[in-house]
């Protein structure tokens, strides 16, 4: 059932390199909190060539286009084009947070920190320069506009946990300003705040001059990104993504030298700490989590839940290869006449529920009015979603070499499994 009190606006991302993670590879999680009746959908798209001259329309801006972009798997709120965290084929992962600096945010429509994802992404063949897309970007068209499908703006700036098969970054920004650590080994979260402090690895050039002519650090001593840009006083939800933090890092410091996939879903399903968001106003509304093993020669594997509330959500592997299956059962439907893409927007709704969060929304119905049928459909799930952790940790010990087709479907047998199972 939801909670109760003022709706928090909250994202968790996670990380874990070698020797904190249980095997030679690095484990990615993350949980975007959102508006409570948003619908997210998983969408692939394929690598793609584009002519010189060629733009792209994002959410709200229009840029220009990169000469190619990589094949990307998306976790995105339906309404938008960019995402809140997703993959591309070099196994190179991203997802952000919304954060508030002592840069103003501004209404104005730029890009959002959800489509510098996806840019990142399609743009980037490692974590770092993925990094490096989207710092560009930022700094040439700026972030902003509202980041939420409602009359009223609900506008933030971002950070960014990046990883791949070798190290991670987080990048932080305060309007087009950013700061970015390099993280190569151990483990590391992010939580709605600014958390970079003197262990800087890059920075925007004008970033230092632009804290001493503000009057947020005088020029002496070590510089820290989060002490000079943090808001003084913190709204409500930044307070609250404190307590998230130190309880996310607290989690990878009690699992450290042992971390797998199953452990991160296994945090991102934690209601205790608030991870796992479940409020009147906002809740966890999708979930991801990734293996990168070091091994070039395994695949990247990333599970999606592509429905709200993982603690009740099955994850679901998808690989790259030749040949993918669609999944439309995860795909939102679209509209000619989207009141995401009129101005004035956001003056209507529609209704962007998919097939799997249609008949996943009906399962939740039922676990509320009936515990014991709630409790064996929750059951008969986890055991759906054993049987593909088993699957992938076979595949990723070398103990099984499935058909490239076997893999092509694999992300589409699992969901047309769990669909089934909602009958």
């Amino acid at each position: 059932m939801a909670g109760q009190g003022p709706a928090p606006s909250s994202c968790d991302c996670f990380v874990a390199l070698p020797p904190h993670t249980a095997a030679p590879a690095v484990i990615f999680g993350k949980n975007a909190d959102r508006p409570r009746h948003e619908v997210q959908e998983i969408v692939y798209v394929p690598a793609a060539t584009h002519r010189p001259g060629d733009r792209v329309q994002c959410t709200y801006l229009e840029i220009e286009q990169a000469q190619r972009t990589h094949a990307v798997v998306l976790s995105r709120p339906a309404w938008l084009w960019g995402a809140e965290m997703g993959a591309n084929e070099h196994g190179v992962c991203v997802g952000n947070e919304g954060v508030w600096t002592r840069e103003p945010v501004g209404e104005d429509e730029a890009l959002l920190g959800m489509d510098l994802v996806r840019l990142g992404l399609e743009r980037g063949s490692s974590a770092r320069e993925a990094l490096e897309v989207i710092t560009a970007l930022l700094e040439r068209h700026g972030q902003g506009g509202s980041c939420k499908e409602e009359p009223v703006p609900f506008v933030y700036h971002n950070t960014f946990l990046l990883a791949d098969r070798g190290e991670a970054w987080v990048l932080e920004t305060a309007g087009r300003y950013w700061a970015a650590q390099q993280i190569r080994e151990g483990s590391r979260n992010i939580s709605n705040q600014l958390s970079i402090g003197t262990d800087i690895t890059a920075e925007h050039a004008e970033l230092r001059q632009r804290a001493r002519s503000q009057g947020w650090w005088s020029g002496a001593g070590e510089f820290s990104f989060a002490d000079a840009f943090s808001l003084e006083q913190q709204p409500p939800r930044m307070e609250a993504a404190k307590a998230r933090y130190r309880a996310g890092k607290e989690l990878l410091r009690q699992h450290a030298g042992h971390i797998t996939a199953e452990t991160f879903m296994a945090i991102l399903r934690d209601k205790a700490s608030g991870i796992c968001v479940d409020s009147e106003g906002f809740r966890t509304a999708s979930s991801m989590v990734s293996v990168l093993p070091r091994d070039p020669a395994l695949p990247c594997v990333h599970f999606f839940t592509a429905t709200p509330d993982p603690s009740r959500s099955v994850f679901k592997p998808f690989v790259f290869v030749a040949g993918l299956k669609p999944a439309p059962q995860v795909l939102s439907p679209s509209f000619s006449d989207d009141p995401a893409r009129k101005v004035p927007r956001f003056q209507s709704t529609v209704d962007r529920r998919h097939e799997l969060y249609r008949r996943h929304q009906a399962a939740l119905e039922l676990m509320e009015r009936d515990q014991e049928q709630g409790q064996k459909l929750q059951q008969t799930l986890r055991d759906l979603e054993r049987q593909g952790l088993e699957a992938v940790n076979a595949l990723l010990g070398g103990d099984v070499a499935p058909r490239p087709e076997e893999l092509a479907e694999l992300f589409f047998d699992c969901v047309d499994a769990e669909m089934k199972f909602y009958k």
